[in-house]
C-alpha cells in the first residue's frame, strides 16, 4: 500500500460539520455572547462526551452559561415538522454520485429510545407505546432509512413516529425522502415491526420489491386446533417455499410469498422429520423477487443487520437530556446521525484508497470515536477546560505540593 501524501486535520472536520449545520439547520445567533458558531461547538462537545448540554457548559471554561445556551437553543429551534425537514436535507447533502446512477438496496428500521418522564403539555402523541424495554414501555420512536454502498452505510432519511401513526405513512415518507435524494429502491429490507397489511399493500402498489423477517403471531402449537397465523411457518421442520394470506381488523387482505429456512449446523445430517426441535425455522416474507435459494434469502437479509452498528454509533454520539421537549430530542438524534454521515463521507471522499473500479476503505485511519474526540478538542481549545471545582474543606498541603506524585503514606 502506498503512503498518502496529504493529511486530514481536526479543523477540517470541524469546518465540514459547522458548514453542514449552519447551511441546513440555520441556527441563529443569540446575542453577542452566544453566536451560532459557539452553540455548534458546545453541541459537538456534548456529543463527544456523551453528556448533557448543561454539563458541557460547565466543563468548558469560557463557554456561555447553561441558561444562555438553553435560551439560545429554544429560540432558534423551529417546529418539529420543519426541524425534521431540515435534518433530512442535511442528511442528503453531498451523497456519493454512485448512489444515484442505479437502484440501491434500502433498509428501514424503527428506533425506540426509552423515556421515563411525562410527555410535554399538548404533545402527548410524541410518546410511543411499545414492548417493555429498560424498565419502561414509553419511548420516543424514530424511523430511519439507510443505503449501503460497498460496506459504507449512509443515512438517507429520519422521521418521527407518533403514537397511533400508521407505519405505512412513516415508510412512505422515508421512501419519498430517498427519491428527493435521487436514490431509487432496488430492494427494501424491513424490520419485522413493519410486517402488516397496510405496509405490504403499499409496497405492492408502488412496485417496490421487499423482504421482511416474519414475526411469530397467531395460535401457539399447543392449541387444540394447532398453530395458526404466522406461527405455522415458525415451526417447520424442513426448508420450503410457501405463501401467506392474512386479513387486518379492517378487512383488508394481503398475500406474500414465504421462504422458510431451517438452518442446520455444519457436518450434521440433512434434517429429517424429528431432526430439529420446533420453533427453530426462520420465515421470510418477500414479494417482487425470484430468489435463487434459501441461503440467498437469508444472506441478503443478513446485510440489513449492519444497521445495528449504526445504532451503536448513534448511541455513541447522542446528547443526553432530561428535557421534555420533543424538538430538542429530535435535534440530538438527528445531530448524532449527521455526525455519522460526516464520518462516512470523509472516508468516502478522502480516506479511502483509490483503485481502478472501486475504493478500498481504511477505517483504522479515522475511527468514529476519534472524530468525536477531535470535535471536543476544538471546543476545548476555543473555550478552555475547567480544571477546578469548589470544595467544602481546606485542601491538605501534601495535595497542593508541586510534586506531581506526592507520598501520602509509607505504602505509596
Amino acid at each position: 500500500m502506498r503512503h498518502p501524501q496529504y493529511t486530514l486535520h481536526r479543523d477540517h472536520v470541524q469546518a465540514r460539520t459547522r458548514h453542514l449545520v449552519q447551511r441546513h439547520l440555520r441556527l441563529d445567533d443569540y446575542g453577542r455572547t452566544c453566536p451560532a458558531t459557539t452553540l455548534i461547538r458546545v453541541l459537538c462537545a456534548a456529543c463527544a462526551w456523551l453528556t448533557s448540554l448543561s454539563d458541557a457548559c460547565q466543563r468548558l471554561l469560557g463557554a456561555p452559561s447553561r441558561e444562555t445556551l438553553r435560551k439560545a437553543l429554544v429560540a432558534t429551534l423551529p417546529l418539529p415538522a420543519e426541524l425534521q425537514r431540515r435534518l433530512n436535507a442535511a442528511l442528503r447533502d453531498r451523497l456519493p454520485k454512485g448512489l444515484k446512477r442505479r437502484p440501491q438496496r434500502l433498509a428501514a428500521d424503527l428506533t425506540l429510545l426509552p423515556y421515563h418522564g411525562e410527555p410535554e403539555a399538548g404533545a402527548e402523541d410524541e410518546v410511543y407505546r411499545g414492548k417493555a424495554k429498560e424498565g419502561t414501555s414509553h419511548f420516543h420512536a424514530y424511523a430511519t432509512l439507510y443505503v449501503t454502498r460497498r460496506g459504507r452505510r449512509f443515512t438517507l432519511a429520519l422521521a418521527r413516529v407518533l403514537r397511533g401513526q400508521a407505519l405505512r405513512d412513516v415508510l412512505q415518507d422515508l421512501l419519498q425522502q430517498a427519491q428527493r435524494a435521487g436514490v431509487r429502491p432496488k430492494l427494501v429490507l424491513l424490520d419485522r415491526g413493519f410486517f402488516n397489511v397496510r405496509v405490504v399493500r403499499y409496497l405492492q402498489a408502488a412496485r417496490y420489491p421487499f423482504l421482511i423477517l416474519m414475526p411469530c403471531r397467531g395460535r401457539k402449537p399447543d392449541h387444540p386446533k394447532g398453530p395458526g397465523g404466522t406461527q405455522r411457518h415458525c415451526y417447520r421442520r424442513r426448508s420450503r417455499w410457501d405463501t401467506h394470506t392474512w386479513t387486518d381488523p379492517e378487512g383488508t387482505r394481503a398475500t406474500v410469498h414465504v421462504c422458510v429456512r431451517v438452518p442446520r449446523k455444519k457436518g450434521h445430517r440433512r434434517p429429517g422429520r424429528w431432526a430439529r426441535p420446533k420453533g427453530t425455522s426462520r420465515p421470510f416474507a418477500f414479494w417482487g423477487l425470484q430468489p435463487a435459494s434459501y441461503r440467498w434469502v437469508a444472506e441478503t437479509y443478513r446485510r440489513r443487520f449492519g444497521i445495528e452498528s449504526s445504532y451503536r454509533q448513534l448511541r455513541q454520539a447522542r446528547i443526553r437530556t432530561a428535557a421534555r421537549s420533543a424538538v430538542q430530542r429530535l435535534l440530538y438524534v438527528g445531530l448524532a446521525l449527521l455526525l455519522r454521515n460526516v464520518w462516512v463521507w470523509l472516508h468516502e471522499e478522502y480516506l479511502a484508497e483509490r483503485r481502478r473500479g472501486s475504493r478500498v476503505p481504511h477505517v483504522e485511519r479515522l475511527r468514529f470515536q476519534v472524530l468525536l474526540l477531535w470535535l471536543a478538542r476544538v471546543a476545548e481549545e476555543a473555550f478552555g477546560v475547567r480544571e477546578e471545582t469548589p470544595a467544602e474543606v481546606p485542601i491538605p498541603r501534601e495535595l497542593t505540593a508541586n510534586d506531581p506524585s506526592p507520598h501520602l503514606c509509607n505504602y505509596c
